[in-house]
């Protein structure tokens, strides 16, 4: 599944655009490199996203787009670690 379409449905990003964005700003990455919007998820991926004031780390754990707008987001991936940074601080 495209990187961008999984953020949405994973409900990670409202919109698939800003998911875009983001992308394209360096602030998801995937396996620790950074990636395009088409890049593709897979189940076992990890996956870093930067927010204005947090860094999330999170495996994947369901990679199926039926799958995804079934069931809750917490089912589809793992939270592996969540740091607090500076807004200022660019994580990327």
């Amino acid at each position: 599944m495209r990187l961008d379409k999984f953020l949405k449905l994973a409900r990670l990003v409202k919109r698939r655009t800003v998911a875009r964005e983001m992308i394209d700003v360096g602030a998801v990455r995937i396996n620790g490199r950074q990636c395009k919007p088409a890049a593709e998820v897979r189940r076992g991926d990890v996956l870093e996203i930067a927010y204005p004031s947090r860094l999330l780390t999170l495996e994947v754990l369901c990679d199926d787009e039926a799958a995804l707008k079934r069931m809750p987001s917490e089912v589809a991936w793992s939270l592996r670690e969540e740091r607090r940074v500076d807004p200022s601080e660019k994580p990327w």
